[in-house]
């Protein structure tokens, strides 16, 4: 099963670049940087502090949501891992094309392994902003 979750680790960031010539490693620092927006998002969500968490979104995301209530309404209800989580993982993010993919596991409450893949853009001021976030349950759980 752990096998399966990985390989589906895989495909789900090839499928992410694929319109990419190459997906390529980030700096350290660069690394940081995307990681600690996804962590500030999810330590937002953890305060139910709408407005924080929707400050990161992309201004794409922000005008399809158009509020930071819509878009914590959807994320309590089509992201409850997400929303959540009882245990997070980070992994390696790459840059793919004009984006950052960062994947990241989480643990629902169940037992149940999840990867969520998140997308994100530079913006002018040079901050990293999520763009989306594709989530994948694995048939594998914790024990």
């Amino acid at each position: 099963m752990r096998r399966l979750f990985i390989w589906s680790v895989g495909l789900l960031i090839a499928l992410a670049g694929a319109s990419a010539a190459r997906a390529d490693e980030l700096s350290v620092a660069e690394t940081k940087n995307v990681r600690a927006v996804v962590q500030a998002q999810l330590d937002a969500f953890a305060a139910d502090d709408a407005n924080r968490a929707f400050s990161f979104a992309a201004p794409s995301l922000r005008e399809v949501f158009g509020s930071a209530e819509k878009f914590m309404a959807m994320v309590r209800s089509s992201y409850p891992v997400v929303y959540r989580p009882v245990s997070v993982a980070f992994l390696v993010p790459e840059a793919v094309g004009a984006e950052v993919v960062q994947g990241v596991h989480f643990t629902d409450g169940r037992g149940g392994l999840w990867l969520a893949i998140y997308h994100l853009q530079r913006q002018r001021d040079n901050s990293w902003r999520i763009s989306g976030c594709q989530l994948v349950e694995s048939r594998a759980t914790t024990t």
